[in-house]
């Protein structure tokens, strides 16, 4: 198998700008199989590059890395060095909006793929329902499912085509939640049947390769523990939903999971995630992670080497060009509403 064969079933996050000789050490011995970005890890585009040859040295390997850069509140990279963005919604509606949706998210690849970063945490699927927590509201591609489906398709097919991985979250559905899950437990408490409508743009890009979890209770589902911890969330996520590919944890040091550290990676893995997310770059609380996850087998294995197959060289693209087409779309958005 490689040395992808031996990576751990973990991605990690850092602790700063620079590799530090306990992460070097760190990530030596537990061979993540990938890492996150943060704003904390990006001052410019060299210094990102220098830290991330760093960690792949320090791991002996291309480890796979991901980044969160969705545009409006959820943009680890931003000026001066890289371009800003309203939230995604903002592109604006109808053919146009869809087509400066699909240009931003090619911009936003080549960015991330000049730095050396393989994958983005976009699409966002959440169907926001009223009363949602701002945390996921804010940051919805449209308000049903079906344009959501629709759009969420066309970032992901846009960061294909540069070079980047797509992460569809939070799957089975966040946007219920009245509760921000870095703080608290959301619950919700929705009848089956009203999940549908959350569940149906994840069933319409379950081909994609990669998924992040969603920290819920669905009571209708499994009345006692978050979707990132419930075989019976998982189940459906795999059988209903019929997403077959690497499925990830959300962050599992948010406050909306408790017990220790390990416990919580124990947990999602036991409970059929394929890959345990921490993000803090704490490294007590990486290494307790590190200490309950094992190395990447079987199923786990195939879905994740799968998942970075997918992942193909750039295609061409002419930037200049997208960022004028981008802007004069914008033009006629905003003068055909005056």
């Amino acid at each position: 198998m490689g040395a992808q064969g031996a990576a751990s079933a973990a991605i990690y996050g850092l602790s700063g700008l620079r590799l530090t000789d306990a992460e070097r050490a760190f990530l030596a011995a537990a061979q993540p199989w990938g890492l996150i970005l943060f704003a904390r890890n990006v001052a410019a585009p060299d210094q990102v590059r220098a830290l991330l040859a760093e960690a792949r040295a320090a791991c002996g390997r291309h480890v796979p890395v991901f980044i969160d850069q969705e545009g409006g509140r959820v943009a680890r990279l931003r000026p001066p060095h890289w371009r800003a963005w309203g939230p995604p919604a903002a592109e604006g509606p109808g053919p146009a909006g869809r087509e400066r949706l699909g240009l931003r998210m090619r911009l936003i690849a080549a960015e991330l793929a000049a730095l050396g970063i393989d994958g983005n945490c976009a699409p966002m699927l959440d169907l926001a329902a009223p009363g949602a927590h701002e945390i996921v509201s804010s940051r919805v591609l449209a308000d049903s499912p079906e344009e959501i489906a629709a759009r969420g398709l066309i970032v992901a097919e846009a960061l294909l085509a540069g070079g980047v991985l797509p992460v569809i979250k939070h799957i089975p559905g966040h946007g219920r939640a009245r509760a921000d899950s870095h703080a608290e437990l959301p619950v919700v408490a929705a009848p089956r049947a009203a999940l549908e409508a959350d569940f149906a743009p994840f069933r319409a890009l379950a081909g994609l390769p990669l998924a992040m979890t969603a920290h819920v209770v669905y009571t209708a589902i499994d009345p006692a523990l978050p979707a990132t911890l419930s075989p019976a969330c998982i189940r459906l996520i795999r059988e209903e939903i019929g997403f077959a590919g690497a499925l990830m944890s959300d962050d599992i040091g948010m406050a909306a999971l408790s017990g220790a550290m390990g416990e919580r990676a124990a947990a999602a893995l036991a409970a059929g995630c394929d890959l345990v997310l921490h993000c803090s770059g704490e490294m007590d609380e990486m290494r307790a992670v590190a200490a309950a996850v094992p190395r990447l087998s079987g199923e786990a294995l195939a879905r994740v080497q799968a998942a970075e197959a997918a992942r193909r060289a750039p295609e061409p693209f002419d930037i200049a060009a997208a960022e004028a087409r981008h802007a004069a779309l914008g033009e006629a958005i905003r003068g055909a509403a005056a």
